[in-house]
C-alpha cells in the first residue's frame, strides 16, 4: 500500500463508480483532499441526503423525492404515451432531448434467464395495470438491443396482444447494445420521431 489508509479508502470507493478505473480514482481522491472542509462536508450531506430521500415514483419507478415524480405530476404531459425505459438514467437522457411531452415506465431491469431474472422480477405488472386505464395508448418501448433487451420486447408485446394498445419501439438508428444514457441526444430524438410500430 503506497497511500496512506484512510486516502486508500477514499480511492477505492471512487473505484466503485462506472467507468472509474485505478489512476482517476487515484486523481479524484488527491483532488478531494483539496476541497475546502466545508465544501466537502456540503458534498457529504449532500450524498447522504440522496440516499435517504431519493426513492422510486409510485406511478412510473423514475426516481423522485416525493411520492409522485415531476414528469407524473406534470398535466402537460400526454398520459396515454408511455415510454418504456430499462432504468432511471436514461429518462434523464430522453429530457435532455426535450422533444418528448410523453410519460415514462421504468422496468429497473430487463428479463434475462441467464442470470434468473423473470418478468416477475422487474416492474411489469404496474405496467399492463396503467394501459388498463388509458384510452388508445401507445407503448414506446425504448430498451438496448441486446438479448435481454428483445426477450423483455416480445415479452411486453405479448402482455398487450388482442388489447386496444399500439407498441412501438426506437428505430434501429442505436448502436447494437448501445445504453440509452450514453446516446447522444440528436441520435436519440431521431429514434424517437422515427419510432416503428411492432403490434399488429
Amino acid at each position: 500500500m503506497i497511500y496512506p489508509e484512510k486516502l486508500e479508502k477514499i480511492i477505492e470507493f471512487y473505484k466503485k463508480l462506472p467507468g472509474i478505473g485505478e489512476k482517476s480514482a487515484e486523481r479524484l481522491a488527491l483532488a478531494t483532499l483539496d476541497i475546502k472542509e466545508a465544501e466537502i462536508l456540503d458534498f457529504a450531506e449532500g450524498i447522504k441526503e440522496a440516499k435517504k430521500y431519493l426513492h422510486p415514483c409510485s406511478i412510473c419507478g423514475h426516481l423522485t423525492d416525493q411520492e409522485i415524480c415531476s414528469i407524473c405530476s406534470d398535466s402537460g404531459r400526454e398520459k396515454n404515451l408511455i415510454c418504456v425505459i430499462e432504468d432511471y438514467k436514461s429518462v434523464f437522457s430522453f429530457e435532455k432531448v426535450g422533444n418528448y411531452r410523453g410519460v415514462y415506465h421504468v422496468l429497473n431491469g430487463l428479463i434475462s434467464p441467464m442470470e434468473n431474472i423473470g418478468a416477475d422480477d422487474i416492474n411489469l405488472s404496474s405496467l399492463a395495470q396503467r394501459v388498463d386505464h388509458l384510452e388508445n395508448p401507445e407503448i414506446i418501448l425504448a430498451l438496448k438491443s441486446s438479448i435481454e433487451g428483445e426477450t423483455t420486447t416480445l415479452y411486453i408485446k405479448k402482455i398487450f396482444e388482442g388489447k386496444n394498445a399500439v407498441i412501438s419501439r426506437l428505430s434501429y438508428g442505436l448502436p447494437m447494445g448501445a445504453e440509452i444514457d450514453y446516446i447522444d441526444t440528436i441520435t436519440l430524438d431521431r429514434a424517437l420521431s422515427d419510432r416503428k410500430q411492432i403490434s399488429s
